[in-house]
């Protein structure tokens, strides 16, 4: 099988013109590998390496599935059907990812059955999030484009990818939001770029484009080869740090933990999909991107050949190609359109009930008539004879500021949409987009009558301040304005607690480690001295013990967790993995279910444990110094007491580490990948952390103390005769490794793991401050139903870039500029009414 390999790299080679030199040269690998790899006498054949070579051969996607499959046959376990004959290498004019331009082709099966897997739960995830936003109530907001200016992208026949010498005119790109998917499919490149203004429908595009692309069922599509389209926002992305391939790769497993699983060559199954070519990147928001990192992105960008679609801001995207003097090759490009009056004539009055006007004497026996609410608004649009209506009209040519005016005015009976057209109120566009961006929390979170549910029993939403929800989005989105790795979009819960001061956080760290020390202290001492029959006598000294030992070893802790935060190893992410007791079955590898080897995992776990334990023994030894130094009235600098110290600080230090180590470690065996619906949303994979934050408590407490125990013995048997005589009784041991393993294991769960900073400064400290509410999880699933947050697969994003720079931008003034947004009444009876409801 590996002669096969080395054929296949070969060939590809010569077909190249490349010597073996050049090879190594450009993929940055030594000559024997590439000459090794060809002969087929390397015996460590990996993914990675393979990858290098296809790159520095300019492989394209065929010729990548061929590596792909040539190297899961030299696994001696390999994990995918036996692959058919490779099919005659494609024309090189036709690189399109899109399925429609080139051949189809069958993939491996563990990839195949992951391409299927990713394909259902995209699909079903979008589907879910295009009906939390009404896109089809009452139905879609028209969403057309022209074609994109000549100078933002590449000639027709780059993009139609032809050979020299060949011409070709303009690809028609004409269409409309149904058609989407359609007119990608005419693009033999496969690469777009969709141009438009804020709130222009960019967004709404994307989802539709990646359901059309999967109507295609997934088994079909997975076993063709056909790519997965994953939508990733670029906000996220530093180009001068993390290589697009490598970002992609990292959001995937984010998003979708159980790609975490290993194939053989040793990677994992979203790297395996990424070379293969099996995902589609969908880019949104490129002008979310830094400024100054843009034109290193579009850089990026253009030093690859895959396949993509790419959302941008007509003007950041403009600059940025003017600047770096060309476009992202290869692709064509549209622009969006703005909306037109008669594109609301229809759709404003269906999202609203008909209001009946009444005759003012009850037996007058007139009939009653009914009219629009929006009856003004759209006249007034239509003539535009008014700077009023003039106004309006180009606010309203967005489907984002529809979707809020709509939201404000179709779903509530005391408010009138001619309020719109007072140019008193809002002389200019500026002042009608801020007040729209402005009253629609308050809007959204007005009281509402309970819904029942399929009980029968009343279930309402939770009734909340508006002025209180407003102030703990706004600091939502002064948070993601602050960090400082270009997540300006994704609202991750294990990221909420590095809003706090770094000083604020070791606090907490400390305080939390110290309460866990402390009371782990006093709960072991009362009961084992319950079972002695002796509490109330040693009840004094058991309190002392433990408000010594607490506090010395919360220091510690804190210590730790200070020097990781100053070199930036703190970002704590959710554990991609859930632990449970599994057999080894015949013909299985248990590297395949996790992150890596068994022993370069436990190496690495035991090392970390080693030294979070050390520390922890010396804070023990210290504690055990003052206790006895309080209760005999030694002197603290006397030589005894500061050799014992000495002594006690290393057999503590490194009882303590080996226990962690070996416990920590011991983790690593009972690891396996999440499943794939266990992270379908943030709370999901929340919960998911806790369970598994949970199983390693139950875990380590029972193997720290074991081995504290047993350590001690093992210790004081080799140290006896080095450092002088030592004591170590077993009841003592377990005694000591009993508060070790309980104090460790939730100083460990608390201040260590993402699910434990969620807990000790989110639902904690935040809400202690009034920076968010107590029931932080159920707010945020609450602001996403009603329609201000959105769900991007693991984590939370507003519904717009808009709102949230304005909700960011009045946390940050304190004080807003602008006059609470006052509402009439619709009129009755021709009186009008005010009613405060929000600021704008």
């Amino acid at each position: 099988m590996a002669d096969q390999l080395g054929t296949l790299l070969r060939t590809l080679r010569k077909q190249a013109g490349l010597t073996q030199e050049q090879v190594a040269e450009r993929s940055k690998l030594g000559v024997r590998t590439i000459r090794r790899l060809e002969t087929g006498t390397s015996t460590d054949h990996r993914l990675g390496t393979v990858n290098q070579i296809a790159d520095a051969l300019g492989a394209g996607p065929e010729e990548r599935l061929r590596l792909a499959a040539a190297l899961a046959k030299t696994s001696p376990e390999p994990v995918s059907e036996p692959e058919p004959e490779p099919h005659p290498e494609p024309e090189p004019v036709s690189a399109s990812a899109s399925g429609a331009a080139s051949p189809s082709r069958r993939i491996p099966g563990a990839l195949a059955r992951a391409a299927e897997e990713l394909a259902n739960e995209i699909t079903r995830r979008w589907q879910i999030e295009e009906e939390q936003r009404r896109v089809h109530d009452p139905f879609p907001l028209p969403v057309r484009w022209q074609d994109a200016p000549e100078v933002l992208t590449d000639r027709p026949e780059n993009v139609r990818r032809l050979p020299p010498g060949a011409t070709a005119g303009p690809i028609d790109l004409n269409g409309d939001l149904h058609s989407v998917a359609d007119v990608y499919r005419r693009i033999p490149s496969g690469r777009l770029v969709v141009l438009g203004r804020a709130g222009s429908g960019k967004s709404i595009l994307t989802i539709r484009f990646v359901l059309d692309l999967l109507a295609t069922p997934a088994p079909a599509a997975a076993e063709a080869g056909h790519p997965i389209p994953v939508i990733f926002s670029l906000g996220s992305w530093d180009p001068t740090t993390t290589a697009l391939h490598d970002w992609l790769i990292g959001l995937l497993l984010r998003d979708h933990p159980h790609l975490v699983e290993r194939v053989p060559g040793g990677s994992t199954l979203a790297a395996a999909l990424v070379d293969a070519n099996l995902v589609l990147p969908v880019l949104d928001g490129f002008d979310e991107i830094a400024e100054g990192l843009r034109p290193d992105a579009l850089e990026a960008l253009n030093s690859t050949s895959i396949p993509l679609v790419l959302t941008s801001r007509r003007e950041e995207f403009d600059k940025v190609v003017r600047k770096a003097g060309t476009p992202l090759v290869w692709a064509a490009g549209v622009e969006l359109v703005d909306l037109t009056p008669g594109d609301l004539t229809d759709y404003l009055p269906r999202t609203s009930r008909p209001v009946n006007f009444r005759g003012s004497s009850r037996t007058s026996g007139r009939e009653e008539r009914y009219a629009n609410v929006w009856d003004v608004v759209l006249e007034a649009l239509r003539t535009q004879d008014t700077p009023a209506g003039r106004n309006l009209a180009r606010v309203l040519s967005t489907p984002l500021m529809v979707i809020l005016a709509r939201t404000i005015y179709s779903e509530a009976s005391d408010i009138d949409p001619a309020d719109l057209l007072d140019t008193t109120r809002f002389p200019t566009e500026h002042s009608l987009e801020e007040h729209l961006l402005a009253s629609f929390v308050p809007t959204v979170y007005r009281r509402r009558a309970p819904v029942r549910s399929t009980g029968g029993h009343p279930r309402r939403q939770p009734d909340r301040d508006p002025e209180q929800v407003h102030r703990w989005l706004g600091y939502l989105a002064h948070h993601l304005a602050r960090l400082n790795d270009l997540d300006r979009q994704d609202l991750a819960w294990w990221r909420i607690g590095d809003s706090l001061r770094p000083s604020t956080r070791v606090i907490a760290v400390a305080l939390t480690c110290t309460l866990s020390i402390t009371v782990a202290e006093w709960c072991v001492g009362l009961f084992v001295h319950y079972l002695g029959g002796g509490i109330a006598a040693a009840f004094g000294k058991v309190l002392v013990d433990g408000a010594l030992m607490g506090p010395i070893a919360g220091l510690a802790f804190g210590c730790v967790y200070g020097l990781m935060q100053r070199f930036g190893t703190t970002a704590f992410k959710p554990a991609r993995v859930q632990l449970r007791l599994r057999l080894r079955l015949p013909g299985t590898d248990i590297r395949t279910h996790v992150g890596r080897g068994p022993m370069r995992t436990f190496t690495s776990r035991f090392v970390a444990g080693l030294l979070g334990g050390f520390v922890m023994g010396a804070g023990c030894a210290c504690a055990t110094t003052l206790e006895r130094v309080l209760y005999n009235q030694i002197p603290l600098t006397s030589g005894a007491v500061i050799e014992g110290t000495l002594i006690n600080v290393l057999g503590y230090g490194l009882i303590f580490g080996s226990a962690a180590g070996l416990a920590y470690g011991l983790l690593a065996v009972l690891e396996a990948p999440l499943d794939i619906a266990s992270s379908a949303t943030p709370a999901g994979l929340l919960s998911a952390n806790r369970a598994t934050v949970s199983r390693q408590v139950l875990v380590l407490v029972p193997a720290v103390t074991l081995a504290i125990a047993l350590g001690g013995l093992l210790f004081v048997a080799l140290m006896q005769n080095i450092v002088g005589p030592l004591s170590w009784k077993l009841l003592d041991g377990f005694f000591i490794g009993a508060v070790g393993g309980l104090g460790g294991a939730f100083s460990y769960a608390l201040a260590f793991t993402a699910w434990g900073q969620w807990v000790i400064l989110t639902r904690v400290w935040l809400p202690l401050t009034g920076k968010l509410p107590w029931d932080t999880v159920a707010f945020l699933d609450d602001a996403y139903r009603r329609g201000v947050l959105r769900r991007t697969g693991a984590v939370y994003q507003f519904r717009h870039s808009r709102l949230q720079h304005h909700l960011g931008d009045s946390f940050r003034r304190l004080h807003t500029d602008h006059e609470p947004a006052t509402f009439r009444s619709r009129a009755r009876t021709g009186a009008r009414t005010g009613a405060r409801t929000g600021s704008s």
